[in-house]
């Protein structure tokens, strides 16, 4: 499809944000837009959630913005069936103690605390979905599923769409100002608006097989695994439990690029294709279902063309090894909801929305390159790469300095170093401009709070109770003479302190400054600016880096 043409068809409908798609990234689009009060309505051409259980691997920065949107509770009740599952085993059978754990543990020794206070969480995408489809509906998401987006153009003020409903068959134009493009790998809408794509490509192919097995947990025994790859050369494949009792899943080696079709997945073969893979031939196992997947590590030439913006798998593709892909979607939604928030408000200019592609664009390129290795580390089943595949950073190792540590050389910062590259040797969150914040517990009113807590609808500004500096007072007359939301904590133990660090904390060596200096925190908890020391003029600093980060220049 080249750009649609759209029917000047009624009924009609107004919004500030079109979302196609409704699946983990659109809805959390849907949900962080929401949150900010932006008014929006999401298209899904699928009649209801997801039903296969995929997508369960919620990495600790994705656990933080769900934090942050008000559902870490929601989500880690609907992950409580998983809640015990640790670890990866690599063996040739279920059956005695042979293989062994490429890792047994996601945070061995609690040493996420440290730095964030949530962490990972395993909730598949089908528990997941409905959790994110709640809490969007009741924040005032306008969710139309069961609709399916026919055409869409665009002109200098906005987009007009066209959506049929799947059931009536009826047309509505939908008028937005802007269009959010979660819809896919294969999106219709990148392909419409002419955008290619760099990468590998196709990678491997897998067929998911769901199935039901009242006899394979006693052969797990007490191996609560997060996934199991089972390396029988004549019957290999990945294991994955959904609820630690009957329900499993089997990803199976597909080959379609030898002629190898869909239909030759029968039930028989992938019955036995398991029992070989477990190592028992008598198991007892009732296949439920199967859908073919595709292992690709493909990213968006550009993030965006006029007012409409591509996020998740429309954007990027990457091996499902390390759980990078749906996380990277949903922290892209992050990103760019609140800059939308912004400019629709009118507290940020529209140039602020050129720095989704700026920021985000580079996270996935970095990103995708891990996965791709990650698959090569893990001999995922169905994968052969080429020689020297994996890169220089085809190493066993943990992944946390990819999920906590990117940060954003160029976009809506001030004093970044742009050459410094998106994910740096080691772990560094000490409050440098375009790294996330760091994580330090406070006391507000009696309450405990992470100053993760803080940064969620608005920009933030933290200063010392007694910095010589004027920060505070400066934050007060900038925010009102700019009209920009700016929340400003003062740090200490007087009684002018808005926030209390605990007894063993020094809140401004843990972000990099002195006593006498501040920190500007975006929305999304990401260092915008940060002033090492005191200024001689606080108001016009913090007024050229508003200005700046905005795009009200």
């Amino acid at each position: 499809m080249n750009r649609f043409d759209v029917a000047d068809e009624e009924p009609g409908h107004r919004t500030s944000v079109l979302i196609v798609g409704g699946s983990l990234v659109g809805l959390s689009t849907s949900l962080f837009l929401g949150r900010l009060g932006v008014p929006h309505t999401l298209v899904e051409r699928h009649a209801g959630t997801s039903i296969h259980p995929r997508g369960r691997g919620n990495n600790v920065r994705t656990m933080e913005v769900f934090r942050s949107a008000g559902v870490e509770p929601q989500v880690k009740e609907a992950a409580s069936v998983l809640a015990r599952n640790n670890g990866i085993l690599q063996t040739p059978s279920l059956v005695g103690d042979a293989g062994e754990w490429l890792f047994r543990e996601i945070d061995p020794g609690g040493g996420v605390a440290r730095f964030s206070p949530t962490g990972w969480c395993l909730c598949s995408q089908n528990d997941l979905e409905p959790v994110l489809l709640k809490r969007a509906g009741e924040l005032g998401g306008d969710l139309r599923f069961g609709t399916e987006l026919m055409s869409f153009e665009q002109d200098a003020d906005g987009v007009t769409a066209q959506v049929k409903s799947r059931e009536t068959g009826e047309h509505t134009t939908i008028r937005a100002d802007y269009l959010v493009a979660a819809d896919g790998p294969r999106s219709p809408i990148r392909e419409g608006l002419g955008i290619g794509q760099s990468g590998q490509g196709d990678l491997f192919h897998n067929v998911s097989i769901t199935f039901v097995s009242r006899g394979l947990a006693d052969v797990v025994g007490d191996r609560h695994f997060i996934v199991c790859y089972l390396t029988n050369p004549e019957a290999d494949g990945a294991l994955l439990p959904v609820d630690n009792r009957e329900r499993w899943v089997f990803h199976a080696p597909w080959h379609p690029e030898h002629g190898e079709t869909l239909e030759e997945f029968t039930d028989e073969r992938c019955r036995e294709h398991i029992r070989r893979a477990v190592g028992v031939p008598d198991l007892d196992v009732e296949i439920t279902g199967r859908a073919p997947w595709h292992a690709a590590e493909r990213i968006a030439e550009r993030y965006a063309d006029g007012r409409v913006f591509l996020a998740g798998d429309s954007a990027h593709e990457m091996p499902p090894t390390g759980a990078f892909g749906s996380n990277t979607g949903i922290q892209d939604a992050h990103n760019l909801a609140w800059k939308l928030a912004a400019v629709l408000d009118g507290w940020a200019g529209p140039d602020l929305l050129a720095t989704y592609d700026a920021e985000r664009r580079p996270v996935a390129e970095t990103t995708s390159a891990r996965a791709s290795a990650r698959s090569v580390e893990h001999s995922h089943p169905g994968y052969t790469p080429g020689p020297g595949a994996g890169g220089p950073q085809g190493r066993k190792g943990g992944i946390l300095n990819e999920v906590l540590g990117y940060r954003y050389p160029r976009g809506a910062v001030l004093g970044a170093d742009p050459t410094m590259p998106v994910v740096t040797d080691g772990l560094r969150l000490t409050g440098e401009t375009g790294s996330r914040a760091p994580h330090v517990w406070l006391d507000r009113d009696g309450t405990r709070v992470s100053t993760l807590d803080l940064y969620q609808r608005s920009l933030v500004l933290l200063s010392a109770e007694d910095g010589a500096g004027g920060w505070h007072a400066a934050a007060a007359g900038v925010g009102q003479e700019l009209s920009v939301p700016l929340d400003a904590y003062r740090i200490g133990d007087g009684p002018d302190a808005e926030l209390s660090p605990a007894s063993d904390t020094d809140w401004a060596e843990a972000h990099g400054v002195t006593p006498d200096g501040a920190v500007l925190v975006r929305p999304d908890g990401f260092v915008a600016w940060r002033s090492e020391g005191m200024s001689s003029d606080p108001e016009a600093a913090l007024r050229q880096a508003l200005t700046a980060i905005l795009g009200r220049g």
